[in-house]
């Protein structure tokens, strides 16, 4: 089966990550698709951190996507007690669906894939996943040429022909915090039932 394993803080989610997977999901034609919230980043100094707690995030991700049989939720990252890096988060999924043999796709914006030089055991993570580039016009393009020292010609000539477009979406987990923060409405922002759980859970309103 083919995997997409879709990382992130999900601090809250929102329509864009739902248009970002479903694109993935129907123009990679693959049979799932992973949502995982990131617990103990190695770029941030502890769980605390992200705005909502783990569970909050996890919860919300669940509401998101009830209903869409396609798309999954794992806790693996937020219920880990050190840093996730994504080797090992790959590594998690490559043992839990062993049984059907399972082809990983690693989701990723074209800004995040032009940081992948920078990532903790970067040559493992391509034997494990195979990433999948999104690209929005107002984004840079992915730079293939950092990789050359990483990856042989015809892996990367692969990635290049799986970029998903994206269609143009001004949306951010930062800018529905703020709306909240300032009293503003989120309707129409994020799905019904997690702008319901937002509320009655007084997430992100101070």
């Amino acid at each position: 089966m083919r995997y997409g394993i879709f990382g992130g803080a999900f601090d809250p989610i929102h329509w864009g990550h739902l248009l970002l997977a479903e694109s993935c999901l129907r123009q990679a034609d693959l049979d799932r698709i992973v949502f995982v919230p990131t617990g103990v980043s190695p770029h941030r100094s502890r769980k605390g951190n992200y705005h909502a707690s783990g569970d909050d995030r996890f919860n919300m991700i669940e509401l998101a996507i009830l209903g869409c049989e396609e798309f999954l939720v794992s806790r693996c990252e937020i219920d880990r007690q050190d840093p996730s890096y994504t080797v090992e988060t790959l590594r998690y999924f490559k043992k839990t669906f062993a049984l059907v043999e399972p082809e990983l796709f690693l989701l990723m914006g074209s800004d995040m894939f032009n940081d992948l030089p920078n990532w903790h055991n970067v040559t493992e993570i391509f034997r494990l996943a195979v990433p999948l580039v999104t690209h929005r016009p107002d984004s840079p393009l992915p730079y293939f040429e950092a990789l050359n020292n990483f990856l042989p010609q015809e892996y990367l000539e692969k990635i290049q022909n799986k970029i998903i477009p994206m269609p143009q979406i001004e949306l951010s987990s930062t800018y529905i915090r703020n709306k909240i923060l300032n009293r503003e409405s989120i309707r129409f922002l994020v799905p019904k039932n997690v702008e319901a759980y937002i509320k009655s859970h007084h997430l992100y309103d101070s």
